[in-house]
């Protein structure tokens, strides 16, 4: 090699000749840096056209991990981002054991998002024989799109699958006669259905059930065994709601009983119906759906009237009522099909179960006997000048 100023030394072999680039010697790689670098091969391997180890699994070996998926499954979006990772799991995720298997959560498709292919999506998870599906479809097109037949249809398969909550729907469709006139209830039809969906551990028919015995509604009258079965629910209710607290790391005072918080309770309130302060347990996917659907219908109907438009496209629909329970959705498909409360005629229930629920969040506060209206009104007449 030439130095500056001209002179030449020797190339001792490690040397580099001129023109030549050093090579650098080698430094020991410890575990890390090997793992690493046969990472790194790999990798290179297979973007060179080295083999995709996904097509050596079995069909069943991967349908088996995507119905793991498809049950733990958060949003619709995760079992769509499956469809588009590669072309076999977009055959595979189509498959029926994959939509039987999706999740409750998977399926709370929302009102504003409603669309055709958001059916097709339901449909198929219900062709597949998912209950949960079946039943979500099912409310949506008994109660918000009008196709009685066929959503009776679906509520009806899912109870025979043993869904609970499919059971208590198609009993208050039994209690009301719903989709049909005032003379096609069936009273005895829909306490037999509550007594099946009590059974599977479901609150409202418990509590349904419960008052049916104590007023004789469709079931021999038998005051003992409704007030026993009403304590039932409110304790499986506290069960569930401490669960809940628990699970959520809720504060626990907040499902505490009226008046323990204080120093010295006295005697616990369990035996009432209306003595918890329990937090709200979150609406079902069904009825979160309907409760948005009618609020969407009912603004749409107001700006349309207010830009004189026309009014409900449903013809009579303005005078068709919501159960006054906010968290259930359910709407009359006739006139008068729901039952008034008895005190103040305000307020409109599709169950005893809605109504038992709605006293405890906000009817006990606001009911007003029909006899004080009426005194009230005489007293602003008699009062009025002549």
């Amino acid at each position: 090699m030439r130095t500056r100023s001209g002179s030449l030394y020797s190339n001792n072999g490690g040397e580099a000749a001129v023109g030549q680039k050093r090579k650098r010697t080698a430094a020991p790689m410890g575990p890390s840096a090997v793992a690493g670098e046969c990472a790194g091969g790999a990798r290179r391997k297979r973007l060179a056209g080295g083999p995709d180890y996904l097509d050596v699994l079995p069909d069943d070996l991967v349908l088996s991990i995507l119905s793991k998926l498809a049950a733990s499954a958060s949003a619709p979006s995760d079992l769509l981002s499956v469809h588009l990772t590669c072309k076999r799991l977009n055959e595979l995720g189509g498959h029926d054991m994959v939509f039987a298997k999706a999740s409750p959560a998977s399926l709370a498709v929302k009102a504003a998002a409603w669309s055709e292919p958001a059916q097709r999506f339901l449909k198929r998870c219900a062709d597949a024989g998912n209950l949960e599906a079946c039943y979500i479809l099912g409310m949506i097109r008994f109660y918000c799109l009008g196709s009685r037949s066929c959503g009776a249809a679906l509520l009806a398969r899912a109870a025979v699958g043993g869904h609970a909550a499919a059971l208590y729907s198609l009993a208050v469709i039994q209690f009301n006669g719903s989709g049909g006139a005032k003379s096609d209830r069936d009273l005895r039809a829909g306490a037999a259905l509550c007594a099946r969906a009590a059974a599977l551990g479901h609150v409202d028919a418990l509590r349904e059930l419960g008052h049916c015995l104590q007023d004789g509604y469709g079931v021999r009258r038998d005051p003992a065994e409704g007030r026993r079965l009403l304590v039932a629910a409110n304790a499986r209710e506290l069960t569930l709601a401490l669960a809940t607290a628990a699970a959520s790391r809720h504060p626990f005072a907040a499902a505490l009983p009226l008046g323990a918080a204080g120093a010295g309770a006295g005697g616990c309130p369990l035996l009432s119906d209306f003595g918890w302060s329990l937090p709200e347990a979150e609406p079902h996917a069904a009825n979160q759906f309907m409760v948005d659907w009618w609020a969407s219908r009912g603004a749409q109907a107001a700006a349309a009237k207010k830009a004189g438009t026309g009014g409900d496209s449903d013809g009579d629909g303005a005078e068709l009522r919501l159960c006054s329970h906010v968290r259930c959705g359910r709407r009359e498909t006739r006139r008068h099909e729901f039952r008034r409360c008895s005190v103040c005629g305000a307020a409109n229930y599709c169950s005893r179960a809605c109504q038992a629920l709605d006293w405890k969040r906000a009817h006990k506060a606001q009911c007003v006997p029909m006899d004080r209206w009426l005194l009230a009104a005489g007293n602003a007449g008699e009062a009025a000048p002549q």
